[in-house]
């Protein structure tokens, strides 16, 4: 990741209802975390998703990736480090590295890329038609 990140980790606390039958978080509550954090950083910058749906924008996932390193447990508090490693206008990369709050620790790491659509399923370009938008999206580079 890179170490002058613009985006400041995102935190979360695990809860009891994320865990699985063996007291571990269940593997899918990393997906979650990383939507969270992805929401977050675009909050930093200003960008609401919200508004983005409200001006016929949709971000769908295409595709999502998870490397689990180590187990993250009940109770353990950790960040979430968002980069965003290609941005174009039209699709949007980003990484996602999770750690241990206390001790540094890689508990995970992660990729998601993501279009632009109108709301009937056609590829847009921000840079061409929301340019507002488009620079806010370049400014977490």
């Amino acid at each position: 990741m890179n170490t002058k990140n613009k985006i400041q980790p995102y935190i979360h606390h695990a809860k009891y209802y994320e865990t699985d039958q063996m007291g571990i978080i269940h593997h899918s509550n990393y997906i979650r975390w990383m939507e969270d954090a992805r929401m977050d950083a675009m909050s930093q910058f200003g960008i609401s998703y919200n508004n983005m749906e409200k001006n016929g924008i949709i971000s769908p996932v295409v595709s999502v990736s998870c490397q689990y390193k180590s187990m993250v447990h009940f109770d353990d508090t950790i960040l979430i480090q968002v980069s965003v490693t290609k941005y174009n206008g039209v699709r949007l990369d980003l990484a996602y590295e999770i750690t241990d709050k206390n001790t540094g620790e890689l508990r995970t790491k992660g990729t998601s890329t993501h279009c632009f659509l109108d709301r009937v399923g056609r590829v847009i370009s921000l840079k061409r038609d929301y340019p507002e938008i488009d620079q806010r999206f370049r400014q977490m580079l």
